[in-house]
């Protein structure tokens, strides 16, 4: 929380006392909670699970403590909505005038995507040792791929990995952004939420602020990079120049991306005189919405039917695993894939023995029950929850695609939560649901 003081004081701005106030409460409530806890066993898996869930409670918690103090967000049901959507890199929001925001709070808000892109425990484990709880149930619980990438055999040292070229990326873009233009807030706080998956703007207008064809392409480069498994990232800058083309999920992710970029730009074809502002835009919604970014550069809702169906789909796919993306993931749709065509061929050749296979290796069976397990919840929680939200009175098409959205970690949805809507015009329950 203190990192955002200093752009309360450069823009002479009051929220600095609301800030101050917020990290103090919280810093004595961790003092407490470290000095009443000790774990002097190893963790089980369920343990570790448990552990992740109620961090995810607790620092969204603490975390609204700037929105409400500072006056931004009176509302506790609003604040902790915006915290949690910032903590889980959703970009879901419901603010309706988000420049009228505190600069210093408004940073804080981009550093809860920051914080949360390579998530709270494997940032806790790498940076908060002192915490004294280790295992590898922490890192299966945060790691979204069918089983854990070991980069390294300990947890921490896998963290710090992970965190360095995160941490290098985000600057990378920012650098970027800089010279398009952009003031270094907007493009650390751009860059906070690209890398992030996230999507949290400092502008009401999102990226469409900038007027830039610059800054699009930048944006789409790092939101590929941050769909992208970053244990790939890491290869690569250890000298492994092949990681990407040897990758079976890069491929299939880097496929989806071209293939739906096609589909959506002949859905938005006749809406623009300029054709090339039709490609541009396609390109950076497809990839806003497959990576689960959902930063607005265009109104998708103006292209047709047929458009708007493709972007429901890869916002349901989401991005690799291992990456900050939310969503499926792009190896269980490859995988699930892979299975109906083993299955295909078992009908055709009772006797044939083909199981799904990713990257030569045949998937184990268990493996393979887990990936379809996951997907039937993932399904039947959609569904559920858009029951619920519609029960408050949303209509189904927001109902449905607000769900979609934060279920994936997108942010925007459709009809009353648009790309240049917010999620204030739904009930409180709705909010607590979503």
């Amino acid at each position: 929380m203190l990192t955002a003081l200093p752009w309360s004081f450069y823009y002479g701005e009051s929220d600095w006392q609301a800030i101050l106030l917020s990290a103090g409460i919280t810093a004595l409530a961790g003092a407490v909670m470290m000095r009443s806890t000790r774990i002097t066993h190893e963790l089980r898996a369920r343990e570790g699970f448990a552990i992740v869930t109620f961090a995810w409670v607790l620092f969204s918690l603490f975390g609204s403590l700037p929105f409400m103090l500072s006056g931004a967000i009176p509302n506790f049901t609003n604040a902790f909505f915006e915290t949690m959507s910032g903590f889980t890199t959703t970009g879901a929001s419901i603010l309706a005038d988000i420049e009228a925001v505190p600069h210093g709070v408004l940073f804080w808000r981009s550093m809860t995507h920051w914080i949360g892109g390579m998530g709270i425990i494997v940032l806790s484990l790498a940076v908060l040792p002192l915490l004294g709880v280790g295992g590898m149930q922490l890192y299966k619980a945060e790691v979204a791929g069918p089983t854990a990438d070991k980069l390294t055999p300990r947890v921490t040292q896998t963290a710090k990995i992970l965190w360095g070229v995160y941490a290098a990326l985000t600057a990378l873009q920012t650098v970027l952004l800089l010279f398009g233009g952009m003031s270094l807030f907007d493009a650390l706080c751009t860059s906070f939420g690209t890398v992030a998956s996230g999507g949290f703007s400092p502008r009401n207008a999102s990226i469409a602020y900038y007027d830039s064809s610059y800054i699009d392409w930048v944006v789409i480069l790092f939101m590929v990079a941050a769909g992208t498994n970053f244990a790939l990232h890491y290869r690569f800058v250890t000298g492994n120049f092949r990681s990407y083309t040897k990758d079976r999920e890069f491929h299939f992710f880097i496929g989806s991306l071209v293939a739906a970029s096609l589909l959506v730009l002949a859905g938005a074809w006749n809406v623009y005189d300029d054709k090339l502002v039709a490609i541009r835009d396609s390109i950076f919604v497809v990839t806003s919405l497959h990576t689960s970014t959902g930063f607005g550069l265009a109104n998708y809702e103006l292209w047709s039917n047929g458009a708007q169906f493709v972007l429901l789909v890869i916002m349901i796919i989401g991005g690799s695993a291992g990456s900050t993306s939310g969503g499926l993931k792009v190896v269980r749709v490859y995988l699930v894939f892979k299975y109906i065509a083993s299955e295909f061929t078992r009908v055709l050749h009772p006797q044939a023995v083909v199981p799904a296979r990713i990257h030569g290796v045949a998937v184990p069976r268990d493996i393979m029950t887990n990936v379809l397990g996951y997907f039937a919840v993932y399904l039947i929680a959609i569904g559920f929850g858009s029951f619920l939200v519609t029960s408050t009175g949303a209509d189904w098409v927001t109902s449905f695609s607000a769900v979609v959205s934060c279920l994936g970690g997108v942010g925007p949805g459709m009809a009353a939560v648009g790309p240049f809507d917010n999620y204030s015009g739904l009930a409180d329950l709705a909010k607590w649901v979503l």
